[in-house]
């Protein structure tokens, strides 16, 4: 009997708590790519792009590794906000009050890339997911208060929708787990092309 393996190639704690959620049992190896690859790239193939090279990271590193009944099944996915311009996360405080600064009052995109390689194979597959997000206005002390909380600093476009950042999005059309940093409805549709179903 081939004994499955789901590792997944992300340090954030908010995909690991979305696959905790959905009761999927799985491990984490932190992937260590150069995310400032392809940024040429129009932001669906960016995100994708970066999606599929933190999966094939981890899929790579344990390929050799693995026994002959085991399948090991990695996901990788990444997030980025995007207006005019593409957000990834900011560097310091002062460049999430820019990006903060940026993105409220107005509509935005989130877009999130996922990838899915099997590392017997090495074999993988990759889509994304894009969700319209509305932030309502925010005044400059709001957004200095914010920042002080420190939860804008490791997320995409600088804010949260999970956490304190709620407060800010009026409304979104589309999917809400994509903004969190993982579709959970597009990674299931890729994980059944492996023959693994969440359900």
């Amino acid at each position: 009997m081939i004994t499955i393996r789901i590792v997944l190639a992300s340090s954030s704690p908010r995909r690991s708590q979305l696959l905790s959620q959905v009761g999927l049992d799985f491990e984490v190896i932190e992937p260590d790519i150069d995310e400032t690859n392809g940024l040429d790239l129009e932001a669906s193939r960016l995100v994708e792009f970066l999606a599929y090279e933190k999966a094939h990271f981890v899929a790579k590193k344990i390929s050799n590794n693995l026994k002959e009944d085991e399948k090991c099944l990695v996901i990788g996915a990444d997030t980025i906000v995007k207006k005019e311009k593409i957000l990834g996360k900011p560097q310091n405080s002062e460049e999430a009050f820019q990006m903060l600064k940026y993105i409220q009052g107005s509509w935005h995109k989130v877009l999130t890339g996922v990838a899915v390689i099997d590392a017997s194979t090495m074999n993988g597959i990759s889509d994304f997911e894009v969700t319209d997000v509305k932030m309502k206005e925010l005044s400059d002390s709001t957004i200095k208060a914010y920042i002080e909380t420190k939860e804008p600093l490791d997320k995409a476009g600088a804010y949260g929708i999970q956490g304190i950042g709620s407060i800010f999005i009026e409304k979104i059309n589309g999917c809400y787990f994509n903004v969190v940093g993982l579709p959970l409805a597009k990674l299931d549709t890729l994980l059944k092309k492996f023959g693994v179903s969440i359900v």
